[in-house]
């Protein structure tokens, strides 16, 4: 059966949530004078990086709230007890710097484009509606999408089926009607195709450029190949690199 609606991860997918990360805490570090704390920024970069992964995995495992793992990230990484007050502040103005240096890929705009009159869309992101909302709008995506699924409000995140079959329903469609696009091989990837989506891991050559490839999705280069493969009756889109 032919696809009708595309879901979208959004950080690392359509936004380039890697380089504003790096942009953002480089300069944030700066301004807080912490970057004296390590021998380079980018062994300060992998610490963070390092905390997040950390917090995240507490936050889907449902050991702690949304709010709480960002406070722990920032507690973690500045090595101090901050009250729930000075880590928000501390975050906040971490997310100033970071908010300023906000891009989409260049691939994303001509791709929606170029499937708009064929497939209806939406977004299932791992985070929480508050953020990636705002986010999507400040990007001037946010009215492409007819739905926005973020796992603090389902209460369920990827990989897990339950959250790709949230976005299934809210589109009152079959998973096998729905294509799934991004970044992550596992908790993207694998995670729609075990959940019976086809699958699609947009592969940029990033942190998971290196490792196998899961059994399951399909793997692109780049958001110009996914027409092609959905079948979408247009001019646009290339042949996968990867075959």
């Amino acid at each position: 059966m032919s696809i009708h609606a595309v879901v979208w991860d959004v950080d690392d997918t359509l936004f380039d949530y890697t380089t504003a990360d790096r942009l953002g805490m480089r300069a944030h570090l700066a301004a807080e004078g912490l970057l004296d704390d390590y021998d380079t920024v980018e062994q300060a970069l992998t610490r963070w990086r390092e905390i997040t992964d950390l917090q995240w995995a507490r936050f889907a495992a449902g050991e702690a709230t949304f709010e709480d793992q960002r406070r722990d990230r920032v507690r973690m990484f500045v090595g101090q007890e901050l009250t729930d007050t000075e880590a928000d502040a501390w975050f906040q103005r971490y997310l100033a710097h970071y908010e300023a240096v906000w891009a989409l890929f260049p691939d994303v705009l001509p791709v929606l484009d170029a499937l708009a009159a064929s497939h209806r869309h939406a977004v299932l992101s791992n985070s929480s509606l508050h953020v990636q909302d705002r986010k999507l709008r400040v990007l001037g995506v946010h009215d492409r999408f007819e739905t926005i699924l973020c796992a603090a409000e389902l209460g369920v995140s990827k990989p897990e089926a339950g959250a790709f079959h949230a976005v299934c329903e809210a589109l009152a469609l079959a998973p096998h009607q729905v294509a799934y696009v991004g970044d992550h091989p596992e908790i993207d990837g694998r995670g729609a195709a075990d959940a019976g989506l086809l699958s699609v891991w947009i592969d940029r050559g990033g942190l998971y450029a290196t490792i196998e490839a899961p059994v399951g999705p399909h793997r692109i280069a780049s958001l110009a190949e996914l027409p092609s493969l959905l079948g979408a009756d247009t001019r646009f889109g290339a042949p996968s690199t990867f075959g």
